[in-house]
C-alpha cells in the first residue's frame, strides 16, 4: 500500500508532463503557416505605352516614312507661293528658272518679251508682256499669247508664223520670268491698259492715245 501511495504521485507528474510535450509539438504531417516572402532589390518591370500623337497621325496619312525617318508634311498653307514683294525686281527674281517647259502659253510671252525687249529694263519688259496679254482680252485680237503673236503682220521677229527659239541664256531666262510675273498678274502694268507699242526711232505717227514711254518703247491704247 505505501508502494501504490507513493506511485500515484509520480505517474501524475508523468502525465502532466506528457500532456505539456504533446501540446508543443506538432503533429507529423502538419504544415505550419508561414508568413509571406517579401523580394528584396528586384527591379520593378516599367511598360512605357506607345506615343499617341504618332499612332493618331500615322492614322491619318499625315505622316511618311523615308529611309526610317518620320517625315511630316508642312500644311499646305505654309507651301503656297508668297505673291508680295517689294519691287518688280523682286517679284522677278523670285521667278527666275521657275517656268514649266510644258506652258506653251507661258513660253510663248517669254518668247515676245525676249525678242521684243531682252535690251529694256524690267519695267519696260513687263509692259510689253502686259500688251501681249491685253490682246487676248480685248476681243480684237486672237484669245491665245501664241495667237497674238503669230498674227500676220503684228510682230517683226516673226517667220512664216512660226516663233524662233531664243538662246538659252541669262536674257532668256529673264524675259521667262517676266512672262510668269505678268502671266500671274504679281505687279501692276507700267503701261495701264495699253494695246500697241513701237521703238522710239520709229517714225510711226499713230493717231492712238499715248499711255506711257518706257526704256525705248512708246505705248499706246
Amino acid at each position: 500500500m505505501k508502494f501504490l501511495h507513493r506511485a500515484a504521485p509520480i505517474a501524475a507528474v508523468i502525465l502532466c508532463a506528457g500532456a505539456f510535450a504533446h501540446a508543443a509539438t506538432p503533429a507529423v504531417g502538419q504544415v505550419l503557416p508561414t508568413a509571406p516572402a517579401q523580394a528584396n532589390n528586384v527591379p520593378e518591370q516599367q511598360v512605357v505605352p506607345a506615343p499617341q500623337i504618332q499612332s493618331a497621325l500615322l492614322a491619318q496619312g499625315e505622316v511618311h516614312k523615308q529611309d526610317g525617318e518620320i517625315v511630316q508634311p508642312l500644311p499646305e498653307a505654309a507651301l503656297q507661293e508668297d505673291k508680295d514683294f517689294a519691287t518688280l525686281s523682286a517679284a522677278v527674281d523670285a521667278h527666275d528658272d521657275m517656268a514649266s517647259a510644258e506652258d506653251r502659253e507661258l513660253n510663248c510671252l517669254a518668247v515676245g518679251v525676249y525678242y521684243e525687249s531682252k535690251s529694256e529694263p524690267l519695267a519696260g519688259q513687263l509692259a510689253v508682256a502686259d500688251v501681249i496679254l491685253n490682246r487676248t482680252k480685248s476681243g480684237r485680237f486672237p484669245k491665245s499669247v501664241c495667237g497674238v503673236l503669230t498674227q500676220r503682220g503684228q510682230f517683226s521677229f516673226v517667220r512664216g508664223g512660226k516663233l524662233p527659239t531664243p538662246p538659252n541664256n541669262a536674257q532668256w531666262r529673264k524675259a521667262l520670268a517676266v512672262a510668269q510675273v505678268a502671266q500671274k498678274d504679281l505687279w501692276d502694268s507700267p503701261a495701264g491698259n495699253a494695246l500697241y507699242f513701237h521703238a522710239r526711232y520709229s517714225k510711226a505717227n499713230w493717231n492712238r492715245p499715248r499711255v506711257a514711254s518706257i526704256g525705248n518703247h512708246i505705248f499706246y491704247r
